[in-house]
């Protein structure tokens, strides 16, 4: 059987492909931490500040500039509009928060994965030479910076 070729990525969405990586482990961080038995609160207090600094500010590019090119009615887009909703009522949910992020581990790892090999793709595709230059410009390329005030993935 042969393999999958690697995704040739444009360089104008690369970083945020990159986003991508940390937000996938981000997923497997919060799997290590339940097969660790680690204290959902310890859990929930990393996936916060994960998604306030980086899923909210990620998920802000795409759908101003990165989503626009294929436009509203696209069917991937609509997809891609409705996890991002689903996503944000799972992060802010403070109530059940065992069950949020498991389900936060699952599917934010799905939505990625939807977007690195369909989503991305297809915009990738259709976007002229203007608009990739626009999204380079608003999504700088920036060492990510990860909060190691409480790495209970390692506990």
């Amino acid at each position: 059987m042969e393999k999958p070729k690697p995704i040739k990525r444009d360089k104008n969405i690369q970083p945020l492909s990159r986003d991508h990586h940390h937000t996938l482990l981000l997923c497997w961080k919060l799997r290590k931490g339940f097969s660790k038995g680690v204290d959902p609160a310890r859990m929930k207090k990393y996936s916060d500040w994960f998604y306030q600094d980086h899923v909210l500010p990620h998920f802000r590019i795409e759908e101003e500039y990165l989503f626009p090119v294929l436009g509203e009615n696209h069917e991937l887009v609509k997809k891609a509009l409705a996890d991002h909703r689903r996503l944000q009522r799972l992060f802010e949910d403070d109530k059940d928060v065992v069950k949020s992020l498991s389900l936060i581990e699952e599917e934010l790892e799905q939505h990625v994965r939807f977007e690195e090999r369909e989503l991305f793709n297809e915009i990738q595709k259709q976007a002229t030479e203007e608009q990739l230059a626009v999204i380079s410009v608003k999504h700088k390329d920036e060492k990510f910076q990860d909060n190691t005030a409480d790495e209970f993935w390692k506990a």
